[in-house]
């Protein structure tokens, strides 16, 4: 198996990347005489931006999914099986990432609502 082609383990080196990436960004400088400077409303752009990529992220993967399971289903040579099934699981995970993710944004906008002001 060659290391080099193999799309998952891309995938996979991405998107560590990508949350060392956000764990820098989100790490507090260690020295305190550092200033943390305050946050404007770029913050609500850099975050709406990420969800809107998240969703993306997750809808291009289950195109991907449904788009493999068509070719396998019409008897394309050039797609194997355990290719439309990690694609499948794949796009499975994402979603139900995204689930989790929203469940926790509905359960802390509740706490929210309930504190007294």
């Amino acid at each position: 198996m060659n290391v080099t082609n193999n799309p998952l383990l891309a995938d996979m080196q991405s998107m560590l990347a990508d949350m060392r990436a956000q764990q820098g960004v989100t790490q507090l400088p260690n020295q305190p005489s550092q200033q943390v400077e305050p946050v404007g409303n770029s913050s609500r752009a850099d975050f709406g931006a990420m969800l809107k990529s998240a969703v993306d992220n997750v809808n291009g993967l289950q195109s991907t999914a449904r788009d493999l399971q068509t070719r396998i289903e019409m008897g394309d040579p050039n797609v194997s099986l355990a290719e439309g099934m990690i694609a499948a699981q794949k796009s499975s995970i994402a979603f139900e990432a995204a689930v989790q993710v929203r469940n926790k944004f509905v359960e802390a906008y509740e706490k929210i609502m309930q504190m007294p002001v």
